[in-house]
C-alpha cells in the first residue's frame, strides 16, 4: 500500500502563537533550565489525552482549512490521532506500523519499510512528550516570551527538508509540555496544531488503539 508521505506529514504539524517581534532568544542557562523542567515532566508522563485543533494554512486560500479531534498517547509509543471534525478519520502508530481507518476503511504500512517513516514517527512521539532535544538531526534554537517557550527544528536530513523546512515546538512555561506543534514546508504553507483539555496519566481504554 501506498501512503503519500506528505499527508502523513500533515498529521504531525494552545494557542495562537506570539509573534516573532515578542520572542526573545533563551540564554545558556536558560536553556539548560528550560530542557531539564521539560525532560523531567517528560518521564513523568505515563498517558496523555488532548482535543486538538489543526489549522492548514496553504498560500493560494483565503482562510485556513480547520479541522480538529481527540490525541491520545501511552508510553512507549502508542500515539492516536481520531480526528471527528469536519470528518472521521483515524492514524494509529502502533508496533512498528502506521494503521489507518478511514469511515470504516483499513489499511496498514509498516514503519520499518522506511527511514522516513520511522523518523516522522519519533518526531511526532517527541512533540507529545518534548523528548526531542538530545536529536542528533536537527538544529534546534531556543526563544521565550511571557507565557510560553518555543524550540524551533530545522532538519539536516537532505530528504527530510525536501518535506519539513522547519518544526516549532511551544511549551506551557508552568507545565513544561507541548502545547502547540508547528510544521513548516518547503513552501509557504504550514500545519498548526493547537492542543487544549489536555488530562495527564489518567487510564486509557485500551480499546482505542485496537484500530
Amino acid at each position: 500500500m501506498k501512503i503519500n508521505f506528505l499527508f502523513i506529514v500533515l498529521f504531525f504539524s494552545a494557542f495562537c502563537s506570539k509573534s516573532i517581534a515578542q520572542e526573545q532568544k533563551m540564554a545558556d542557562n536558560d536553556i539548560v533550565t528550560f530542557k531539564q523542567s521539560v525532560a523531567v515532566m517528560a518521564k513523568k508522563i505515563k498517558t496523555l489525552s488532548t482535543d486538538f485543533v489543526q489549522y492548514k494554512h496553504m498560500d493560494f486560500l483565503s482562510k485556513d482549512i480547520e479541522s480538529s479531534g481527540k490525541m491520545v498517547f501511552k508510553e512507549p509509543n502508542l500515539l492516536l490521532w481520531q480526528y471527528k471534525k469536519p470528518y472521521n478519520y483515524s492514524i494509529l502508530f502502533k508496533k512498528g506500523k502506521i494503521l489507518i481507518n478511514d469511515e470504516g476503511k483499513k489499511s496498514a504500512a509498516d514503519i520499518g519499510n522506511s527511514k522516513l517513516f520511522e523518523k516522522i514517527n519519533k518526531l511526532i512521539v517527541g512533540s507529545v512528550s518534548g523528548d526531542l532535544f538530545d536529536d542528533k538531526e536537527f538544529s534546534i534554537s531556543y526563544f521565550k516570551n511571557k507565557e510560553q517557550n518555543v524550540a524551533k527544528f530545522i532538519p539536516k536530513d537532505a530528504t527530510l527538508k525536501k518535506y519539513i523546512k522547519q518544526i516549532e515546538l511551544t511549551f506551557d512555561k508552568e507545565e513544561a509540555t507541548v502545547i502547540q506543534v508547528k510544521l513548516l514546508e518547503s513552501t509557504a504553507d504550514f500545519t498548526r496544531i493547537v492542543f487544549k483539555n489536555k488530562v495527564i496519566n489518567i487510564k486509557v481504554d485500551e480499546d482505542l488503539f485496537a484500530n
